[in-house]
């Protein structure tokens, strides 16, 4: 069975090893005294602090799992070989929407570092897709839910 490969940058797998080393080494040890402290509430069928503390250390174990596989299947991206105007995960990108040329920045990174509030988006989302492969100056079609949008790419770096 091949895993599914998680493309990210650097920084991107950086920052996984740091939320898993904080979850591991703080959150466990919060909510572990948590637990604790709810025992001493007396009859757990009805104690509510510690169903939500049983409840949170599920959420991290399950976080802890998933940040372990992504760093083990990480693939880190390399732009060496990669036209400079050329996009690829890992470079930012702005383009103007066609025709009444609104601008937008996005940085396309993969799915386990996405964060669209911070204009970092997934490799795997529609825009992204539209626009990989494509240079600088080169128009592209992004289909979207409310219909296709024709965009022309007038920044990689």
């Amino acid at each position: 069975m091949v895993d599914k490969v998680y493309p990210m940058t650097l920084e991107g797998k950086e920052k996984l090893e740091n939320e898993l080393e904080e979850l591991k080494t703080v959150k466990r040890k919060e909510i572990v005294e948590r637990i604790k402290i709810a025992r001493g509430f007396g009859d757990l069928s009805e104690n509510s602090e510690y169903e939500s503390a049983k409840d949170e250390q599920a959420f991290v174990e399950g976080r802890i799992t998933t940040i372990e596989t992504m760093i083990r299947f990480a693939q880190i991206i390399d732009n060496n070989g990669v036209d400079k105007d050329e996009v690829s995960i890992g470079k930012s990108i702005t383009f103007i929407e066609m025709p009444d040329g609104e601008e937008e920045t996005y940085t396309i990174v993969g799915s386990a570092e996405a964060d669209p509030f911070s204009g970092k988006i997934s490799n795997e989302s529609p825009i992204a897709k539209s626009l990989i492969g494509k240079k600088l100056g080169e128009m592209a079609t992004v289909s979207t839910p409310g219909g296709d949008m024709e965009v022309k790419i007038v920044k990689v770096s």
